[in-house]
């Protein structure tokens, strides 16, 4: 493969009006006279998506997964007819492809498929044509022809896969951000751009309630290696590159503070502190497909224990019902449910070397007189639980602390 070949990914702000859409042709007319040969992958405009969905509800409460996959896929369709077009007036030859016409082949499972394997040979083909490239983002097509969809953050991924099966190691994600910061910058002011930042610290801070980029797409860009430059379409100026840890010049002891309000904590009373508990709980969890975040369990008087956990909100209810079944087998004493939490999270490659990180932590909550109802830890992050009402006092104190005072 001879061309000097650029991935770009356009999100559905960035693509939002056609005076939009006109402007990302401009960028893009730019890059393929600097001599790139240019792949862009495209979201569907503004809040498409959040209207098709309130279509489909206003029909039915439970729609088919597989026609939901088939409405929602509509929406890129028409951003990447939308953008050709207006390539084509500015005087660049492009070409619009939906999932299935590139066979962006994924697995069977509608509304969150997993990509397979892309075929590279009609984008090489019209690549060699001199044509700009516009891939439909978030879906694919099953081995039945299935149209699917990738699940949230599914325009990230494809356009990461369509850089590692092209063999080019960088890839440009436009968004309505400049670039990943170390914390929310319309909750904290004084919230810093990054420069670079670590796969793995991009990864936890995803998981932990970083908006910017979705985990899977950054897993899949470690995986092989490719390089994503996180920039603003509304500006020239550089942006974020996530990259190896290796080769980062700057490393920080902590490098974001997060904060997340989208779990609720379950808390199984009094069970038997015995082999085979929790495995049981978090089996029958999994296999409901219930994801499972926080865990601690501590252990009593009369080798009873308690077990705590966190899960999404949307599925509490399907976690209560199922733990109160499971508990008339354990014995427990009761299940218990709390919504009103929050996890603040400090995440930084630099926790690798440094000593005293847990301690400061604390020690920062204590001082604002704040209660962790719950601990985890990682090689980079720590997450406390506490409850929702200090949630962004907590985080704008330990983002004060850990980086700005630094």
């Amino acid at each position: 493969m001879t061309q000097n070949i650029i991935v770009q990914k356009y999100g559905g702000t960035s693509v939002g009006t056609t005076e939009r859409i006109k402007a990302v042709a401009e960028r893009i007319k730019d890059c393929t006279k600097n001599g790139f040969s240019v792949v862009v992958v495209v979201s569907a405009m503004g809040k498409t998506t959040d209207v098709l969905v309130d279509l489909a509800k206003e029909l039915s409460s439970n729609p088919s997964k597989r026609e939901m996959d088939m409405l929602l896929s509509t929406g890129e369709q028409v951003s990447i007819a939308l953008l050709a077009i207006a390539l084509h007036d500015t005087g660049i030859d492009a070409v619009s492809y939906t999932g299935s016409q590139i066979r962006m082949m994924t697995d069977g499972n509608f509304s969150n498929a997993k990509i397979a394997n892309i075929s590279t040979d009609r984008i090489i083909s019209s690549l060699n044509e001199n044509k700009v490239v516009i891939v439909a983002g978030f879906q694919g097509i099953d081995e039945d022809d299935n149209i699917t969809t990738l699940g949230r953050g599914g325009s990230d991924t494809s356009a990461v896969a369509l850089a590692a099966v092209l063999g080019t190691r960088d890839c440009e994600i436009y968004t309505d951000v400049d670039g990943v910061y170390t914390a929310d910058p319309r909750m904290i002011s004084a919230a810093k751009k990054l420069n670079e930042i670590s796969y793995d610290e991009m990864l936890e801070l995803a998981r932990l309630g970083a908006g910017v980029l979705h985990s899977r797409s950054v897993e899949f860009a470690k995986n092989f290696k490719i390089r994503l430059h996180v920039r603003s379409s509304f500006s020239l100026e550089n942006g974020t590159i996530v990259m190896p840890m290796e080769e980062m010049v700057e490393k920080y002891v902590v490098s974001g503070i997060t904060m997340k309000q989208d779990e609720a904590k379950v808390t199984i009373r009094d069970i038997p502190d015995k082999p085979g508990i929790s495995a049981k709980l978090f089996n029958a969890l999994g296999s409901c497909n219930i994801y499972v975040n926080m865990i601690v369990q501590s252990t009593g008087h009369d080798n009873r224990a308690s077990i705590s956990f966190t899960v999404k909100k949307e599925d509490l209810a399907k976690t209560k019902e199922l733990c109160t079944e499971l508990n008339k087998d354990f014995g427990g004493s009761s299940v218990e449910a709390k919504e009103n939490i929050a996890i603040v999270s400090a995440v930084g490659v630099g926790m690798l070397s440094h000593y005293g990180v847990a301690g400061k932590m604390f020690g920062v909550l204590s001082g604002q007189n704040i209660n962790i109802e719950m601990i985890s830890t990682s090689e980079i992050g720590i997450s406390c639980v506490i409850d929702s009402m200090y949630a962004e006092l907590a985080a704008k104190a330990l983002h004060k602390s850990f980086i700005e005072e630094i």
